[in-house]
């Protein structure tokens, strides 16, 4: 877009010395007429631009005015830099990337590895997370209805919704909008959405309140538990629950207490850690440990004795 070419100009100009417009042409991908309009269209707008001719000549901005520069920090300028950057990592468009190109014009000394801050959000998932961010936001700007298979632990189902924010939060992407079927605003987490397309219907905005992140909102817990561990799982608490999540024993073992959400999590998070982990508490559960792990016993027997000598 014209406007946003313009401001691109006016971002260069005011981290370098001096330009030409062949430089300028060819780093917005335009002609140099069009360079030579928008310089014109920047001087109507109030903007100090001098232009020079000969070998030494150029445009640039008049050197009054460059006694403010930009209106961003070295600092403050790496910190939008990382941001976009994070960005990139999920796009497949390229959009940020360029963004970046403008922002950081002059300022290579950031681009050749002064960063002192990288995101990468990409996650295992990239290729089939970064088509579904980038139809989801053009949604969102168009205010068109989309619609997906959504997984859950009771079942699929089809949904259509108006998407209003796409948030990311708890390693994860999410997608917050008004689900038609459920007449109300849901939080969708895009890794368990399928066959997501555009319906063709479009909306008008609603008044939307901003999703509630909180932990206690999303995991409201429930189930107190009490686990004992051996000593070689105690990376695994730190980094999932912190260092507060146990106490030590005196022989060692660790003992974990925590407010979990379901019955269905604990147990599959208490299976990764094996025959590491004892069960305390609540009562009553440890016969559901016993009895799943007596049918996995049954099945792996029964697999084996299916098997061929080698």
């Amino acid at each position: 877009m014209k406007i946003d070419r313009q401001m691109g100009i006016l971002s260069v100009l005011l981290q370098k010395d001096t330009v030409t417009a062949p430089y300028l042409a060819e780093h917005f991908e335009v002609s140099r007429r069009t360079i030579n309009r928008d310089i014109e269209d920047l001087c109507r707008a109030g903007i100090p631009i001098a232009t020079r001719q000969g070998i030494n000549g150029g445009i640039s901005i008049m050197d009054k005015y460059k006694m403010d520069r930009t209106l961003l920090t070295e600092a403050e300028l790496q910190d939008v830099l990382a941001g976009l950057r994070s960005l990139e990592s999920v796009n497949e468009t390229n959009r940020y990337g360029k963004l970046m190109e403008k922002l950081s014009a002059g300022s290579s000394d950031f681009m050749v590895g002064n960063q002192s801050v990288l995101i990468d959000l990409s996650s295992w998932y990239k290729d089939s997370l970064a088509p579904k961010i980038e139809l989801i936001r053009n949604c969102i700007d168009e205010c068109k209805e989309i619609s997906f298979t959504y997984y859950s632990p009771r079942g699929s189902s089809i949904r259509y919704i108006e998407p209003y924010y796409l948030i990311f939060r708890w390693s994860s992407w999410y997608v917050w909008g008004w689900c038609k079927g459920r007449e109300d605003f849901r939080l969708f987490k895009l890794n368990r959405m399928e066959d997501t397309r555009i319906s063709g219907q479009v909306f008008e905005k609603r008044q939307t309140p901003l999703p509630d992140l909180s932990n206690e909102r999303i995991f409201p817990g429930g189930i107190q538990v009490k686990i004992l561990f051996e000593a070689e799982c105690e990376w695994r608490l730190i980094e999932e629950f912190g260092r507060e999540s146990f106490q030590k024993q005196a022989d060692g073992k660790l003992c974990f207490e925590a407010d979990y959400t379901d019955m269905e999590n604990l147990l599959s998070w208490l299976f990764t850690f094996g025959d590491k982990a004892v069960l305390l508490e609540p009562p009553g559960i440890q016969a559901q440990i016993l009895a799943i792990a007596s049918n996995m016993q049954k099945k792996y027997a029964a697999h084996g004795t299916g098997g061929s000598d080698r």
